[in-house]
């Protein structure tokens, strides 16, 4: 019964993983960039439970979405996705050890269950 916000400008891979959270039993609300997550975020009439974000878009990265969308709803959980290394990634200081993230490539089993895991476990 979460509402997730999507965040992912690959457009086949952003239906997958809606197809795939709205199989599931959630509603999806997905934008392609940062600015339209955010216009969404403010004229959706429902709380959003999750932040599902990819880490590099253009414009505004997942990061810098999640500090916008926090400021605002600071219960909002968030999950990073990346097809880029975390290691990589936290060396060039966009996430850190302690951020929810999931590297791409992931199974729908997977998916699943890290989301579950971030919805249960509030930071």
């Amino acid at each position: 019964s979460e509402i997730i916000l999507l965040v992912e400008d690959e457009p086949a891979l952003r239906d997958l993983i809606e197809a795939t959270l709205t199989e599931i039993g959630y509603t999806v609300v997905a934008a392609q960039t940062g600015e339209e997550a955010l216009a969404l975020a403010q004229t959706y009439p429902d709380p959003i439970h999750l932040l599902l974000t990819d880490v590099v878009l253009p414009q505004m990265n997942g990061r810098e979405i999640a500090e916008a969308l926090t400021a605002v709803h600071p219960q909002i959980n968030v999950l990073f996705i990346s097809g880029y290394m975390d290691d990589a990634i936290m060396r060039h200081g966009v996430l850190t050890a302690d951020t929810n993230f999931l590297s791409k490539p992931f199974a729908r089993s997977t998916l699943a269950a890290k989301v579950r895991e971030v919805l249960d476990n509030p930071t």
